[in-house]
């Protein structure tokens, strides 16, 4: 006789087992301190194996859904919709954050003592760009290093596919097939994902859990309420423009493994493959979901926008400097979404942006080391926000291509 699982377990099972993972991950971290490290290797196994497959997914997800595109103008569609979404969702993010900051100023009462920083180095903005798109030689591609340029020579490569027509459709087909094969490769690898997670929770939890009480407590105290407020209310709220009530429903069904997967990696790379599986079991059309969620990864950074503002507003409180008037705070925005759209995907980004807060206010090289901090602290529940914000994302490109009925008609 065969035992029915119950359908709750059966659509939120695995969700469930993840969330669970987490709590048992802060329980060790919390026991063993900073004897946690123990467990880190286990949670390496799961982020080697992720990173491993990033390169490969991302390839031929990209280049197999330009390469079917039969109407090439579809792809500029979805790049420009794409890009306004990322623009205004980081506003969006960013304004939340300055509301935060002006009325939980994060550094009041703190005193911290400014470290030296380390060298810091001038960075050509030109070889910046350059290095971000493109590298001198084919190896150099299949690096997660370099995912600018492996997402632009993907693009390319489905252009060329259907450019040459009726020649290119086997190539083509490999790339659809290749590209199944992957995502079955990804269902693989997170079986293992219970095991992994757990263990490099209690090892970020063991490590930097007593940083999060001391000098940078009252920031954190901002951040991290505000980031599950946003991710609770903001996405709930792109969830229901895209597609009203029931595709809230079918957001949150499947949205949890991409975003327990990025808050305990730290990394909106390695939540691509359950961002993908996600984004198909909610419905968007593949050949928006595998553009949108990579390029995304790169590119679109809601928890770095709110990160950024924190810092500004931080740095400001130290220096005993009003955050207030229409200068600093429209400047303040202005890094906020250079910090999260645009130089996010450029090598170093996070470095970058850092530099731009301290150059453009005039604010000691040695408040690197305080930035650089609240980055560190941050990281985990920005990249959550980051990862689900390019599914979300993916769902309101299709929701303006695809017109209300975008989820019906995907089946």
């Amino acid at each position: 006789m065969k035992t029915r699982v119950p359908l709750f377990l059966k659509s939120h099972g695995f969700s469930l087992l993840l969330i669970l993972s987490l709590i048992a991950g802060v329980g060790l971290g919390v026991v063993y301190k900073k004897d946690a490290v123990l467990f880190k290797p286990l949670g390496d196994i799961f982020l080697n194996l992720l990173f491993t497959v990033i390169v490969p997914l991302v390839f031929f997800s990209i280049s197999s859904a330009v390469a079917s595109m039969t109407d090439l103008r579809r792809l500029g569609r979805i790049l420009s919709v794409m890009f306004l979404v990322f623009v205004l969702t980081g506003f969006i993010a960013s304004g939340v954050m300055l509301l935060g900051v002006i009325l939980y100023p994060p550094a009041f009462g703190v005193a911290i003592p400014l470290a030296a920083a380390g060298e810091i180095r001038h960075l050509r903005a030109v070889d910046q760009i350059v290095g971000a798109f493109t590298v001198s030689d084919f190896p150099l591609l299949l690096s997660k290093n370099n995912m600018l340029a492996l997402i632009l020579f993907s693009i390319l490569t489905g252009l060329a596919t259907s450019a040459v027509g009726e020649r290119g459709k086997p190539f083509a087909a490999f790339l659809v097939s290749a590209n199944e094969v992957m995502m079955k490769l990804v269902s693989f690898i997170m079986y293992y994902a219970p095991v992994g997670l757990c263990a490099y929770f209690a090892y970020l939890v063991g490590t930097f859990g007593p940083e999060l009480l001391g000098s940078y407590g009252r920031a954190m105290a901002l951040y991290y309420p505000l980031a599950v407020a946003y991710y609770l209310l903001a996405f709930s709220l792109y969830a229901f423009l895209a597609g009203g009530v029931s595709c809230v429903g079918r957001f949150w069904r499947n949205i949890i493994p991409p975003s327990v997967t990025a808050l305990a990696t730290g990394s909106s790379m390695a939540a691509i493959p359950s961002n993908l599986q996600a984004a198909d079991r909610i419905g968007v059309p593949r050949d928006i979901s595998e553009v949108v969620i990579p390029i995304g990864a790169t590119l679109h950074m809601e928890g770095s926008c709110l990160a950024a503002v924190l810092k500004i507003a931080f740095l400001f409180g130290i220096f005993r400097i009003p955050f207030s008037g229409i200068e600093p705070i429209a400047t303040a925005l202005g890094i906020a979404l250079l910090t999260g759209v645009v130089v996010s995907g450029i090598p170093g980004g996070g470095t970058i942006g850092e530099l731009l807060i301290l150059s453009l206010y005039g604010f000691p090289p040695e408040a690197f080391a305080l930035v650089t901090m609240i980055g560190t602290l941050v990281d985990a529940p920005a990249t959550m926000l980051n990862a689900v914000g390019d599914n979300v994302s993916s769902m309101l490109v299709a929701r303006v291509l695809g017109g209300r009925g975008w989820m019906e008609n995907q089946g």
